[in-house]
């Protein structure tokens, strides 16, 4: 048995055991039940289960949550089409998420997936400064997907900013304005 505050007490008996916790006002909790003997400790069993709760959520709060954003083209996407896709991707990354891009086939579209596969490649390559292709293209009934993520640098940039890429950071020098002219 362990005492309320974590001496070790010794071998005692059950009903010794439950007397010493009633006469503190304490419960008697079985924390290694393995062990042989048992290991017993006196402790405020609501408090406990309040301070294991409370650490679960503060470990539940540190954690990081991946997102996954996902952007669809077709085959025979228009260049001006695909850039603005591309564009979507790039401001992805740099926020530091993982994109899914899935390419959809239509008809006889699915006869020709290497125009999919290309265009995949194409885009890899486009944004390898950003992210890296976590998963290759893959071909999936009627899609073609592939998995991009950011590289750890831009993840770290866009959890330690906080704001898009594409702001000032607030403790970046500001330039002052030149007072107007009268």
């Amino acid at each position: 048995m362990v005492g309320p505050q974590g001496e070790q007490v010794g071998i005692v008996p059950l009903e010794q055991a439950l007397q010493l916790a009633s006469d503190v006002d304490l419960d008697l909790v079985e924390v290694a039940p393995m062990a042989r003997p048992p290991v017993c400790k006196l402790m405020d069993y609501g408090k406990f289960k309040y301070e294991t709760a409370l650490k679960a959520r503060e470990a539940r709060r540190n954690q990081q949550q991946t997102v996954i954003k996902e952007m669809k083209l077709r085959p025979k996407i228009d260049s001006h089409d695909y850039e603005t896709k591309k564009g979507h991707v790039v401001r992805f990354l740099k926020a530091g998420d993982k994109v899914k891009v899935t390419i959809m086939f239509r008809g006889r579209e699915q006869s020709r997936p290497e125009l999919g596969f290309r265009l995949l490649r194409k885009l890899a390559e486009e944004i390898t400064d950003l992210g890296f292709v976590e998963s290759a293209p893959k071909q999936d009934g009627r899609n073609m997907i592939m998995v991009l993520a950011p590289h750890r640098t831009v993840k770290a940039a866009a959890v330690k900013g906080g704001a898009s890429a594409d702001e000032p950071a607030e403790d970046a020098p500001v330039e002052a304005e030149a007072p107007a002219a009268e």
